[in-house]
């Protein structure tokens, strides 16, 4: 048993590159390889639509905020006429 392990370990330690160790740290450095050429890609597109599309709400957020700053209607212009109603200037009176 001692003799078996001796062998195998000179074995290895004079040739590091024969043996089934070699196929398996190639397998999974070149999975590893595989998964990060195609996670970083993917990382890359998702954080930047991320990043445009919180712009874009972050402006439309802004562009909001300005509205309400502004005043709807001066006072001298009289009230303002609801959606279904159709403004008296639009439309001719016809009374006869």
């Amino acid at each position: 048993m001692e003799e078996t392990l001796r062998a195998t370990l000179e074995e290895t330690l004079t040739d590091p590159t024969s043996g089934p160790n070699v196929m398996t740290f190639l397998v999974i450095a070149g999975l590893g390889l595989a998964m990060a050429l195609i996670y970083v890609p993917v990382r890359l597109f998702l954080t930047i639509t991320a990043r445009s599309r919180r712009l874009r709400l972050l402006q439309r957020i802004r562009r909001l905020r300005e509205a309400l700053v502004q005043p709807l209607a001066s006072p001298t212009s009289g009230p303002i006429p609801s959606a279904n109603e159709a403004p008296s200037s639009a439309t001719p009176s016809t009374s006869s």
